[in-house]
This record gives C-alpha cells, sequence and structure tokens, in this order.
C-alpha cells in the first residue's frame, strides 16, 4: 500500500487528518502511532473547529518540520506546500473545503489526506 492510501487508512481507523498523515511518516518520524496521534490530537476539523487550515495540511507541515528542520528556516518549503496543497485541494481552509454553506464538498477529507502527503513527499524529494 502506499503512503498516501496508508494515510487514508488511518483516517477511516478513527485518526483524524492530521493524525492520519503524521501516522503515514511513523516509520521515518522514528514514533509509535500512539505519539503521531498525540501530534497530530488538536487538529481534528482543521485548527479552530473547521475555522483554521485543514487538519491534513497542518499534519503535513509538522511532519516537514520534524523532517527537515536543522536550525535553519524551512518557510520556502513550507510555503511550497502550503501553495500546492491549495492548488490541489482548491482552498486550504477546513471550512471552504467543505463548503459548509452549500453542503457540496471542493475536496473530500480523504483527498485532503492524499494530496497533502502527496505533496509533501514531492518536498521531501527535492532535498
Amino acid at each position: 500500500m502506499d503512503r498516501k492510501e496508508t494515510a487514508v487508512m488511518y483516517k477511516h481507523s478513527g485518526c483524524n487528518c492530521a493524525q492520519a498523515v503524521i501516522a503515514a511518516y511513523k516509520d521515518e518520524l522514528k514514533i509509535s502511532e500512539y505519539d503521531a496521534k498525540r501530534l497530530g490530537a488538536a487538529f481534528g476539523s482543521g485548527m479552530g473547529g473547521m475555522e483554521g487550515t485543514c487538519g491534513a495540511l497542518c499534519g503535513a507541515e509538522t511532519v516537514l518540520g520534524l523532517l527537515k528542520y536543522t536550525d535553519a528556516p524551512i518557510m520556502r518549503q513550507a510555503r511550497e506546500l502550503h501553495s500546492k496543497f491549495t492548488q490541489a485541494c482548491g482552498a486550504s481552509i477546513c471550512r471552504e473545503l467543505k463548503q459548509v454553506t452549500d453542503g457540496k464538498p471542493l475536496c473530500s477529507c480523504d483527498d485532503c489526506v492524499r494530496n497533502a502527503v502527496s505533496v509533501l513527499d514531492g518536498i521531501l524529494e527535492q532535498e
């Protein structure tokens, strides 16, 4: 199973979107599934309960920091991750992605998780 589908599997097994993305990288991060869940626990339904950034994007940004930060800024990569995720999904704010007002989502949670992993993998391969 590829990492995108592994992340979706975690999403379907009770993880929120951030936890699912982080758990898909648990081996590289050298953390347990439980610690992955702890890292992403506050990002269920996006930051601030659908009012802020998508949890899948938050999880991907968390993994980026954990894997790439070495006392030097990683803002270029973080900005690229945000930009490419937004292009792939149509937005980065959970409420906008879910189109709570009209009920027709721009991007499903599963696809947000897939896109976050795909974009992050691309950035990690550049380095």
